[in-house]
């Protein structure tokens, strides 16, 4: 296509079974320096499980309907020149919204480094446009024409970045904490050594304008990092934790489920979430067991995103949870580290970290205990509710 009287190109993927009559979320993805809008379709050395970022394995195996746009920058790279770049997103917009059904709602962008600055970009020149962006180690590369109209943002940085500091992807962050009306922090990150990751939801922002920081230890310059390790790849916890930021600005997402007592069957075992001999001591473990219909299987999901056991216990993490943090009930706060998200993919997720309600080791018996782990799409992570 033409754009600034250059020659510009991108990659559409429209997903299989694409219906002219429903209208699909459309996600940006944006490459690094170097990089290739080839290199972010296809996944590269991961393939099709890291296409996109990993977002195109998530979108297909929820079964939501998402196209996917990769751009080309000019020179491998995103300056954004004169605006040069932003122009060129505007028409692809106006060129995809013409002639494929989108929700013209649920637009998002997310890139890594360079790809990063340029979402950065776009969250400051096309708030109205984009619901959302996610910046994968990004700096402010392509320019910030704006920024003071709010965009829910999320960053992911980490703390060994010897290429653009993380110190630059802070600054990224405070723009919209202050656009978002956030209440100022310093959110906590993990200790340097510790290889893992922590997410922090900033308190106070407008309604519908979150702003959502990932700061991880192990690998530097890197979209994917996998905790526990200083390596990568598409096992990562990212995937997980951008698609969970985007989706829940679904304008199609069911109702929440009902509030009253319902069991929570895992899809692998088909047992129940179940509290060990009807203990009501806090710091007990949930553990699977066959489903009885005893009040120590009874969950009810609260409008405040509380998991509730006996009527007065949450099945809570702690403040500091990470991957293997034990699922346990506690005496109910109405903290953060106390709410869930109950997702349309059956995955039960943690509001504070993004992480999974997982059964240990994929087990299925009796006794088998529940726990926080990355999501990774096995069965042991879907759940279902049954009244």
């Amino acid at each position: 296509m033409q754009s600034g009287g250059q020659t510009r190109s991108y990659i559409l993927r429209v997903p299989a079974g694409y219906d002219s009559n429903h209208p699909y979320r459309l996600i940006f993805g944006f490459h690094w320096r170097g990089g290739t809008a080839a290199d972010v379709d296809s996944g590269g050395t991961d393939g099709y499980n890291w296409s996109y970022y990993g977002l195109r394995r998530l979108a297909d195996s929820a079964n939501n309907g998402t196209i996917f746009v990769a751009p080309q920058g000019i020179g491998n790279g995103w300056a954004n020149t004169g605006g040069q770049d932003v122009a060129f997103v505007d028409a692809m917009v106006s060129q995809i919204e013409t002639g494929l059904c989108v929700d013209t709602t649920q637009l998002f962008s997310a890139g890594f480094s360079y790809g990063g600055a340029m979402s950065y970009a776009l969250a400051c020149s096309r708030a109205t446009v984009f619901r959302a962006v996610a910046v994968y180690s990004g700096a402010n590369l392509s320019g910030c024409d704006g920024g003071t109209q709010p965009i829910a943002y999320m960053g992911l940085h980490g703390l060994r970045d010897d290429v653009l500091p993380i110190s630059l992807g802070r600054e990224l962050r405070d723009t919209f904490v202050r656009a978002n009306g956030c209440t100022p922090q310093n959110p906590p990150e993990p200790a340097y050594g510790s290889l893992t990751h922590v997410i922090t939801a900033y308190s106070g922002c407008k309604s519908g304008y979150p702003v959502v920081w990932a700061a991880f230890d192990g690998a530097g310059h890197d979209p994917g990092p996998i905790d526990g390790s200083t390596g990568d790849g598409w096992r990562t916890w990212t995937s997980a934790a951008v698609w969970q930021f985007f989706t829940q600005f679904d304008s199609n997402q069911p109702p929440p489920p009902p509030s009253g007592n319902q069991e929570i069957v895992g899809q692998q075992s088909g047992r129940c979430l179940d509290i060990n001999n009807f203990t009501t001591t806090n710091g007990t473990q949930a553990q699977l067991w066959d489903c009885n219909g005893g009040s120590n299987q009874r969950w009810a999901y609260t409008a405040g995103k509380q998991l509730v056991v006996y009527g007065n216990k949450c099945l809570g993490v702690g403040q500091s949870a990470g991957s293997g943090t034990p699922a346990a009930i506690w005496d109910c706060s109405g903290q953060a580290d106390q709410q869930w998200n109950i997702n349309p993919d059956g995955t039960i997720t943690a509001v504070q970290s993004g992480l999974c309600l997982d059964a240990v080791g994929q087990g299925t018996a009796n006794g088998t205990k529940v726990q926080l782990w990355s999501c990774t799409g096995g069965a042991n992570q879907h759940w279902r509710l049954v009244n």
